[in-house]
């Protein structure tokens, strides 16, 4: 089973790890991989061109935030009402069962996402967690609200905001729907698998290089919202840190007309010991 919505992978000079890519292959689900034009040779020559688009514009030092405006509009255009957008250095997807991840092998998961976000009018972003916030020795619910969506993010196409900004763009959009009422949904039972910040050459080596230690990019988060976020350093490391008590109270709604099927759907999915 694979999802309802499209799938855009935003990727910059990573043509050789395309983790994500390599990901969504092996679990034979749809996607579209955008790219700079200046790299369609190296990409083409590894992933299907059919699954290429190319962007009207490369290097404008913005980071990934041309690619997503760009992104968001082409899924307009063509009538979605939502979208997937994926950074490209997810290694993998997995299933929370019995508080153990476990790798998923289709787009069942997408799926199931989508369809538990339909019911509901007011869900602006949903995603899945990281598979380092899902510790197995500690009890983790299905699904968490009024949060940050990273990195693997469902998009509700009509929501009156833009990408913006440098930094800390998926922090910033989140914040900025939570404020306006809206929901977001980070779902625990659907784990993405990402490799970590620097990891993967590629992706926003420009502006990292801009950085030592990397304060600008939490105090341009808390120049945007200083009444909810504040810089600390964790780590050894400059982070931003958000408070998002205050979003408790937005509610989910259900849609007017939604009827819940009784009973469990496991969407065809099974455990299956390798």
């Amino acid at each position: 089973m694979n999802p309802e919505y499209p799938i855009y992978i935003i990727s910059k000079g990573r043509w050789e790890s395309r983790l994500t890519s390599k990901a969504l292959e092996e679990m034979n689900v749809p996607y579209k991989i955008v790219i700079e034009p200046q790299e369609y040779d190296q990409y083409s020559k590894v992933i299907d061109p059919c699954k290429i688009l190319t962007l009207p514009f490369s290097n404008l030092g913005q980071g990934s935030i041309p690619a997503r405006k760009w992104v968001w509009e082409h899924s307009i255009k063509k009538g979605d009402s939502r979208h997937w957008i994926l950074d490209d250095n997810i290694e993998q997807f997995n299933r929370l069962n019995r508080n153990y991840q476990v790798k998923v092998t289709s787009g069942t998961i997408f799926k199931c996402a989508e369809d538990f976000v339909e019911r509901y009018e007011n869900i602006a972003l949903a995603g899945f967690q990281y598979d380092y916030f899902a510790i197995a020795k500690n009890p983790q619910p299905a699904f968490s609200i009024n949060t940050r969506i990273y990195s693997c993010i469902l998009v509700k196409n009509d929501i009156p905001y833009k990408w913006r900004g440098k930094y800390n763009e998926d922090t910033d959009l989140s914040i900025r729907v939570l404020k306006d009422g809206w929901c977001t949904v980070l779902f625990y039972a659907f784990i993405q698998q990402k490799a970590g910040t620097g990891e993967v050459r590629g992706g926003n080596d420009d502006i990292y290089s801009e950085t030592d230690d990397r304060k600008e990019f939490a105090q341009s988060l808390v120049d945007q919202h200083p009444d909810v976020a504040r810089v600390t350093k964790k780590f050894g490391r400059w982070h931003h840190h958000v408070d998002y008590r205050r979003f408790k109270k937005n509610e989910l709604k259900y849609k007017p007309d939604i009827r819940i099927p009784q009973g469990v759907n496991n969407y065809g999915m099974k455990l299956i010991e390798l």
